[in-house]
């Protein structure tokens, strides 16, 4: 999974398209996933460092991540 090259991210979690218009922002957790893609993170290495990072059930985590970047899909925010 990758950020699409023409989409502006923002330290603070702001996500910009501008082939769209659309504008998103995430939460510290969302920034933090979106920072990792950006490095070209695996899923699993993704999983890896927020579970280091914070106090969280790894089966849960898993399961956010992949609804969180489905949703980066659907907004065309991920290639």
């Amino acid at each position: 999974m990758r950020i699409r090259k023409n989409i502006a991210v923002s330290d603070e979690g702001f996500l910009f398209n501008p082939a769209t218009g659309d504008s998103f922002s995430t939460n510290g957790i969302g920034s933090e996933i979106i920072s990792l893609l950006k490095q070209d993170k695996s899923t699993s290495e993704i999983i890896e460092e927020i579970s280091k990072n914070y106090d969280v059930d790894r089966l849960l985590l898993e399961r956010d991540l992949d609804e969180f970047t489905g949703l980066l899909k659907d907004y065309s925010i991920l290639e």
